[in-house]
């Protein structure tokens, strides 16, 4: 068994690849006084984000304006200058105390001004041309801290806006003023404090402080028992457990690289002592937790971002969701049985699992919480007012039993947690401001449209979704899952839309693509942590996550001009129809693995898992036809298996 030592070894191991990856781990640490201080004003922050989401009046501009002042506050407070900076001290630099302070000044002057400067269509003078200058100086300095290469990616954008003249063709334009630039970018609704820090100041906020309270309550560790009860005692136990509780806890943090780092501690060695290899155990974890970003009923908050997006009901996402997500999670699943019958491996002996009844007993009331915001959405309830009474739930959930009880310390260290969780995403939303400012006011978004539409045949839908793929997972690569979308929605999306797809469609295409940026090599983010934990070689380590989650990669292509396989967002499917091409779907999930696993009943060979892989697509595409021809494949590769298998036992 693990020992402590070797489990706080690898928490240290994690600490730092984390650090090295996420920001969010890099935080300062202060003594004193000055400790207590910034917990009082994160209390106050979120105590301020809870009421104006809520029952508090106060204008869109006002909250996003106040969301940004905090959010350079915490971020100069408590992110580092640079790298090896020490991080515990008594009081913050000098010159971050200024950053903090031209950070209030110039968001307090837009707060107070705004509505003059609105009324007067947007006219500013030369003093409020510097005032933009300087907020967007801080911004990027905070953003450099905060989220490293989206601030370069920023950057790019934010010269674009000027050497963008020199470019021929549809990249180029006739170029713009520094004056009209930082209107746009300070002054209007397009720029920082447009719909990046919209998302950050609602939706982000209240779900990663949720998350923060469902953990200090307990619900992670129910969700690991609970997945010991479930898939514990069956072959490959342990990585299944990984499978499940790292989807449950990927779609309730919204960050994969951060899941990979905690709960990959517990899974990883316990899958390697099993006798997986380490790559593979690597992979099945990193694999898990991205998959967590598009799971229902949360998606990491994404969902609520979308549906916004979409002006639509998050129902409406949430179902169209459901499919693709299962299809992921049932691959995942059979991959990791698969290899476990080929590896002649067991699950985990009976004492090793705890009792189920028991479990649910003392530990089910945590997933209380869930049910009330499912159910307050469904009633019609928007998801912020659910959200924040989800929050209260949690707590009352908690004291339903004394082992669980949220006591005040737990409520603080919840939302100090999850203050401090939502301040990295923060400022990726407010750079990313930036970015959606520039494609609006230079018409980049449509201009890339146009060229990749001419440069292909515009009946060709799949080979656009090719080109989007890239696109989407590039500009996804070391951003959170929430602010991939936000940037991918005003850069990927529109051409897709362009090509006749539909919008509910197309945003759940970009979606997948910029979440599984996480373990697309090179970059490959929480793969890389994984294979840290795993002490197994990166590049291994990604290429097995890129073929256990390659059901991701494709199911995407199918759904992209025949929406069937989404529920409830083709409006001439029946639900019979949906309910066959699910059902079809699963069939060509479980062919592509066994074909790529090489098992089914016994070891399978060439041929067999050939007529497997090639039958796959088949049934992952609706129709009749293709459906016909794929089963009767997948069945004469099965009837060649029981043969063998039979011939194998009769021996």
């Amino acid at each position: 068994m693990e020992t402590a030592e070797n489990h706080d070894e690898l928490d240290k191991k994690a600490r730092a690849l984390l650090e090295e990856k996420e920001s969010d781990s890099r935080m300062r640490t202060y003594t004193g006084p000055m400790e207590k201080a910034i917990t009082a004003l994160l209390i106050i922050w979120t105590v301020f984000q809870l009421y104006f989401t809520t029952i508090g009046v106060i204008s869109a501009i006002n909250l996003r304006a106040f969301h940004c002042m905090f959010l350079l506050t915490f971020t100069f407070l408590l992110f580092p200058t640079y790298m090896k900076e020490k991080r515990t001290r008594s009081f913050p630099p000098i010159w971050d105390i200024a950053l903090i302070l031209l950070g209030i000044l110039t968001f307090g002057y837009l707060i107070m001004n705004y509505n003059r400067i609105a009324q007067t269509g947007g006219r500013v003078n030369q003093t409020e041309i510097v005032i933009a200058a300087v907020a967007l100086f801080v911004v990027f300095e905070a953003a450099r801290r905060a989220s490293g290469n989206l601030a370069i990616l920023a950057l790019a954008f934010l010269g674009y806006n000027w050497f963008g003249q020199y470019l021929p063709g549809l990249l180029g334009h006739n170029g713009f003023t520094l004056k009209r630039v930082l209107i746009t970018q300070f002054w209007g609704t397009q720029g920082v404090l447009g719909t990046g820090i919209g998302v950050s100041a609602t939706y982000i906020f209240l779900f990663v402080v949720f998350g923060a309270f469902l953990k200090h309550s307990g619900f992670s560790k129910f969700i690991n028992d609970f997945s010991l009860t479930l898939v514990g005692r069956t072959p490959g136990g342990p990585a299944k457990v990984a499978v499940v509780a790292s989807g449950l806890m990927g779609m309730i943090n919204g960050s994969a690289i951060a899941n990979v780092a905690t709960t990959g501690t517990i899974t990883i060695p316990l899958m390697k002592r099993t006798g997986y290899k380490k790559e593979f155990a690597g992979a099945v974890e990193a694999v898990a937790s991205t998959g967590g970003q598009f799971c229902p009923p949360i998606m990491g908050a994404v969902g609520f971002v979308m549906a916004e997006f979409l002006s639509v009901s998050y129902t409406v996402v949430m179902l169209a969701a459901i499919v693709p997500a299962l299809l992921y999670y049932i691959g995942l699943l059979l991959a990791v049985h698969f290899e476990a019958k080929r590896l002649g491996l067991s699950g985990l002996s009976k004492e090793n699992i705890p009792d189920a009844m028991k479990v649910i007993k003392e530990q089910g009331h945590l997933v209380l919480p869930l049910f009330v915001l499912i159910g307050l959405m469904l009633l019609g309830y928007t998801p912020l007012y659910s959200a924040v009474i989800s929050i209260f739930a949690t707590v009352a959930a908690s004291w339903l039993r004394r082992e669980t009880r949220m006591t005040p310390a737990k409520i603080v260290d919840a939302i100090v947690e999850g203050a401090k969780g939502a301040i990295s995403v923060g400022v990726c939303c407010v750079i990313i401001g930036v970015i959606i400012g520039t494609v609006t006011l230079t018409s980049m978004g449509l201009n890339m449209g146009y060229i990749i539409l001419n440069v292909i045949d515009n009946d060709n839908i799949y080979v656009t979704g090719l080109l989007v793929m890239i696109m989407s997972t590039i500009l996804g690569m070391g951003v959170p899952g929430v602010a991939a979308y936000v940037i991918v929605q005003a850069v990927a999306v529109p051409v897709l839309i362009g090509a006749g797809v539909l919008p509910l469609t197309s945003h759940l295409f970009c979606l997948i693509y910029a979440c599984l940026s996480n373990i697309t090599p090179p970059v490959a983010m929480s793969a890389y942590v994984a294979s840290g934990i795993a002490g197994s070689d990166q590049t291994k380590t990604g290429i097995w996550a890129v073929r256990l989650g390659l059901i991701g990669f494709i199911i995407p292509f199918f759904f992209l001009d025949n929406p069937v396989l989404l529920i409830g967002v083709d409006p001439n499917a029946s639900g019979m129809q949906t309910a066959w091409a699910i059902l079809s779907a699963l069939l060509g999930t479980a062919s592509l693995v066994a074909g790529l696993e090489g098992w089914i009943l016994d070891r399978a060979g060439v041929v067999e898992r050939i007529i497997l892989i090639a039958a796959a697509p088949m049934m992952l595409y609706p129709g009749l036809m293709t459906d016909a021809i794929g089963i009767g494949m997948m069945t004469v590769a099965f009837v060649m298996q029981f043969v063998k298998y039979k011939r194998a036992v009769a021996q």
